[in-house]
């Protein structure tokens, strides 16, 4: 249903033009979790939901993917106005 939005997230992992939010960052850490395993949760995951940020009106997504160590990963994203990939959070799903 997101087939679109999913392989523009996973060009944009493979080009390296994402950024991650600070909370993105600390979630990671704090689940013990790194970089590679964002990657490839997106990199191999589906979209599972959209959602409508109630502050901006920008659509967000809830990825559902692996980590390197097979492990559940959600990740939220979204592309900015400037083109670029944001994590806005990562946790273990």
């Amino acid at each position: 249903m997101y087939e679109r939005i999913l392989r523009q997230m996973r060009e944009k992992i493979r080009t390296r033009q994402y950024v991650m939010t600070l909370h993105a960052e600390e979630e990671m850490n704090d689940d013990d979790l790194s970089i590679f395993d964002v990657e490839r949760a997106i990199l191999t995951g589906r979209v599972t939901e959209r959602q409508q940020d109630h502050n901006t009106g920008e659509w967000k997504y809830l990825l559902s993917g692996r980590s390197v160590r097979e492990e559940d990963v959600a990740v939220v994203a979204r592309i900015s106005v400037a083109e670029k990939l944001v994590i806005i959070t990562v946790y273990r799903g």
